[in-house]
């Protein structure tokens, strides 16, 4: 794929005791800033696996009951494109560790009340979206042109 084709980004957002899970970006757009545990979906692959599939290779843990938040279509880091998908889930078991060091550093679960700062666009998005329940960004509506 080249840069004028869009991708599929999704991003999960996992609950636990009211706190949410957030890394810090490394080596992509977005370098620097907090992100949820995501990653592009692949071919012939649904919403939820991709969801699960990204969680366990990026942090190592089990989520469940997982739902739908949010679509975006976002060109904040351009030249690149995105159709982000958000999806909630609860966390099940396991310890977040970093799986793909090249990618993130230091996976911890924050308080929605005490977020670190920056944090990613799509996570920002997400975040206004689970709190007055706006599910649906344009480019026009997400703050670009």
């Amino acid at each position: 794929m080249n840069d004028t084709t869009p991708k599929v980004g999704i991003g999960v957002m996992i609950l636990k005791e009211g706190r949410v899970l957030l890394g810090r970006r490394k080596n992509a757009h977005g370098a620097g800033e907090f992100a949820f545990p995501g990653g592009h979906l692949e071919y012939g692959e649904g919403f939820a696996a991709c969801a699960q599939r990204e969680v366990a290779e990026e942090c190592g843990i089990e989520i469940e009951d997982i739902r739908f938040l949010l679509v975006a279509n976002v060109l904040d880091y351009r030249p690149k494109h995105y159709v982000h998908l958000t999806l909630t889930a609860n966390w099940k078991s396991g310890e977040p560790v970093v799986k793909e060091p090249d990618k993130a550093e230091g996976w911890d679960w924050y308080a929605l009340d005490a977020l670190p700062q920056p944090l990613f666009k799509m996570c920002r998005m997400s975040l206004d979206s689970y709190r007055n329940g706006v599910c649906y960004y344009d480019v026009t509506s997400s703050g670009h042109e």
